[in-house]
């Protein structure tokens, strides 16, 4: 049975309208999105306020949009996967060796992490609360989050599907690139993202 609400959540640019392929085919496809806009930041030089602001503008989203007491399903790129996850319960811990204080969100049933970046659940337990179960995207082509980190998150309980993407790359997941990138070269980047619309679809019902 699926939820009736999807929440995305965009990487560090957060802005949802980059990525428009995808969130119109999930709302085509019968799902009432929730895709707050976000403050964008660097992810090298991010502080640790402004990772907690972005956990707490989803689940403000969340609070104020759609049926807030239905299950969500949430799909995320990047840092925005970093922030499903910690909805779904992870634990993500800093660089300096602390944890990050994070809310986790009950309503939270799925999760679709795109590239998802993970390093903030390294430490051992951080992701022992993760129950919804998982379906990752990466691109064998990623150098910014590359597809081998992704196996982290085999050690969540959570039932879990990694797929991987030959010549895919980290931004090839957005439908308009940031500035000065382009889709990876030899990319039918049109094509990739109508099939990833089509999977992410089939996955969230």
């Amino acid at each position: 049975m699926s939820t009736s609400t999807v929440l995305f959540a965009p990487g560090a640019g957060g802005d949802p309208a980059r990525y428009s392929v995808l969130i119109d085919a999930i709302r085509d496809a019968g799902f009432y999105v929730v895709a707050p806009q976000s403050e964008r930041f660097d992810p090298r030089t991010v502080s640790t306020a402004q990772l907690q602001a972005r956990v707490g503008e989803l689940h403000h989203a969340l609070a104020t949009e759609g049926d807030i007491e239905s299950g969500v399903s949430v799909v995320g790129h990047s840092v925005g996967a970093w922030a499903a996850l910690c909805l779904a319960g992870a634990q993500p811990w800093g660089k300096d060796g602390q944890p990050i204080t994070v809310e986790a969100n009950a309503r939270v049933t799925r999760l679709v992490l795109l590239a998802p970046t993970v390093g903030w659940f390294a430490a051992p337990g951080a992701l022992d609360h993760v129950q919804a179960p998982m379906h990752v995207h990466v691109g064998a082509a990623d150098t910014v989050t590359p597809p081998g980190t992704a196996s982290i998150l085999r050690s969540a309980p959570a039932e879990i599907t990694i797929d991987d993407y030959a010549n895919v790359g980290h931004y090839d997941f957005m439908s308009t690139l940031p500035p000065h990138i382009s889709p990876t070269p030899g990319l039918d980047h049109a094509g990739f993202l109508r099939d990833l619309a089509h999977t992410i679809t089939a996955q969230l019902r």
